[in-house]
């Protein structure tokens, strides 16, 4: 049984390869609350990576806080995400201190303002 929010292995980003693509080759948008780096992957489903910096937060409590307020928004406002992306999610400030409104919605508009950065760079000769 299949819980309908759950966030299953299949739409994380764990190899560390795929993490490279999506760097290398993909397209980036800054809001205030956090850099997105998105890459089409060509799977029915999208899926997140976060990298989120041992520099920035020295205590693991921290960091851990901001990944789980960026997996909650993913999770969340995965319906309104582009289908067939990677997503790498990055605090775009030192010692931010997340909301899940402002994140979900920044997460939805940076995604597919990257996602269409992606196409043109991709359809201009």
């Amino acid at each position: 049984m299949t819980r309908p929010l759950a966030f299953p292995r299949r739409l994380r980003l764990v190899r560390e390869n795929d993490f490279k693509k999506v760097f290398s080759e993909g397209s980036r948008a800054r809001g205030a609350s956090l850099l997105v780096v998105v890459r089409e992957n060509g799977l029915p489903d999208s899926r997140l990576g976060l990298s989120v910096g041992k520099s920035i937060w020295k205590s693991a409590v921290k960091r851990n806080r901001v990944r789980r307020v960026f997996r909650e928004a993913f999770r969340l406002s995965r319906h309104e995400l582009p289908s067939g992306i990677d997503v790498v999610m990055i605090p775009a400030a030192p010692k931010l201190v997340p909301v899940l409104s402002i994140v979900s919605r920044e997460l939805v508009e940076l995604s597919a303002k990257a996602v269409r950065k992606q196409r043109a760079r991709r359809a201009a000769p």
